[in-house]
């Protein structure tokens, strides 16, 4: 349930951030293998929360590319 409570007060280029700044703790080493595993486990959160935004993007992009088909296609009809 903490995800769903995330994704909505995370914004996307917030998440992207963080995300950013994880992988780069990560590939830097010299954390223990407990706060590498913690970093890990927020990395893949956060990486869930990016996905949700970029969904969600595309289904408004699809939607709105379908609406502008449907109207030219209606368009096309009165035409004749």
């Amino acid at each position: 349930m903490a995800a769903k409570t995330e994704e909505s007060t995370l914004g996307y280029e917030q998440a992207r951030d963080e995300l950013i700044e994880v992988v780069r703790r990560l590939e830097a080493g010299g954390t223990t293998l407990e706060e590498s595993l913690a970093l890990w486990e927020r990395g893949e959160e956060l990486a869930k929360v990016c996905r949700h935004w970029l969904e969600g993007a595309r289904a408004r992009l699809d939607a709105a590319l379908s609406e502008g088909e449907d109207q030219d296609a209606a368009a096309g009809d009165t035409e004749d």
